[in-house]
C-alpha cells in the first residue's frame, strides 16, 4: 500500500470482516500459525512499519508521533467504514495510541501484551530492557516454553536481514523514553470502542498485574489472561489465542 507517499509492505489474508493488524517488535511471519486460524473468521491486513519488514523508512520518520499518524491515516485509506485494530506488543502501544486519537474507524480494540505505559515509579522498571538485558535471559522472560522462540539458526538470510531490521527500527522508535510515552496512560480513558486485552499468563516481559492496569484505565475493557503463553500468546497458543479473539468479537 501506498499510504500519505509511504510504501508499505501489507501480509493479507483471509476474507470476512476487517481486522488490522500491528505487530509486535518483529514484523508478522506468514508463516505464524495463528494468522491461518484467524483468516477462517476475518480478513487480515498486516502492514509492516516504516523500518520494519521490507518496508523503506522515509528520512526524518523516526517516533511514535510518525507511526500513530500513519496507521490514522492507513485506516481512513482503506474502503471500510469500521475496522477491528489489533495490536500485538509494540503493535498494541501502537494501537493504543491510534485509538486514543481517532475511534471513528475503529469497531473493536483488541490489546495483546501491549507496552506503552509507565505505572510504576520512576525508580521501577515496568518493562524489562530487551536491549541491554542477556539474550537468553530475554528468551526465558519471553517464552513460556522456549521451544517456541525463533531458532535463528535455521533462518534464511533474508529471514535474519528482516529480523535485523526490525531490531534497529524498534530501538529506533521505542529507545527513549523507553518503550512508552508518559502521557498516554492519562488520555486511555478516551477510548471509545469495545476493547479487549489479552495476556499471557507468564509474560516476563510486561507482567500480567501490569495488564491488569492497562485495562482498568480503558473504560470497560475485558481483560483475559492466556494460560501456558508468554509476551507472544498468539505464538505459543494459536488456538486459544484467536477462540478468545472471536469469542470477543462475536464470531
Amino acid at each position: 500500500m501506498n499510504v500519505n507517499g509511504i510504501e508499505l509492505e501489507v501480509l493479507r489474508r483471509g476474507v470476512g470482516a476487517p481486522v488490522v493488524l500491528l505487530h509486535g517488535m518483529d514484523t508478522v511471519s506468514p508463516k505464524a500459525p495463528f494468522l491461518d486460524l484467524l483468516a477462517r473468521h476475518v480478513e487480515i491486513i498486516a502492514p509492516s512499519g516504516p523500518g520494519f519488514g521490507n518496508s523503506p523508512r522515509p528520512r526524518d520518520f523516526d517516533t511514535i508521533y510518525d507511526l500513530t499518524h500513519l496507521y490514522l491515516a492507513l485506516l481512513d485509506q482503506l474502503p471500510y467504514e469500521k475496522v477491528t485494530l489489533m495490536g500485538l506488543s509494540f503493535g498494541g502501544w501502537l494501537a493504543a495510541e491510534v485509538a486514543v486519537a481517532s475511534c471513528h474507524r475503529i469497531a473493536n480494540l483488541i490489546l495483546v501484551d501491549p507496552v506503552g505505559i509507565k505505572i510504576g515509579d520512576r525508580e521501577t522498571r515496568d518493562i524489562v530492557d530487551v536491549f541491554n538485558t542477556n539474550p537468553a535471559e530475554v528468551r526465558r522472560l519471553v517464552w513460556h516454553d522456549p521451544a517456541k522462540a525463533p531458532d535463528y539458526d535455521a533462518m534464511t538470510d533474508e529471514e535474519l536481514v528482516i529480523h535485523a531490521r526490525n531490531w534497529e527500527a524498534l530501538c529506533l522508535y521505542a529507545w527513549h523514553p523507553y518503550m512508552y510515552n508518559p502521557q498516554l496512560k492519562h488520555w486511555l480513558g478516551r477510548i471509545a470502542a469495545p476493547t479487549q486485552v489479552l495476556w499471557g499468563d507468564h509474560d516476563g516481559i510486561v507482567t500480567p498485574d501490569y495488564g491488569r492496569t492497562y485495562a482498568k484505565l480503558i473504560h470497560g475493557a475485558e481483560f483475559s489472561l492466556i494460560e501456558s503463553a508468554g509476551h507472544h500468546p498468539e505464538l505459543e497458543q494459536p488456538e486459544r489465542f484467536v477462540e478468545r479473539a472471536m469469542g470477543f468479537l462475536g464470531d
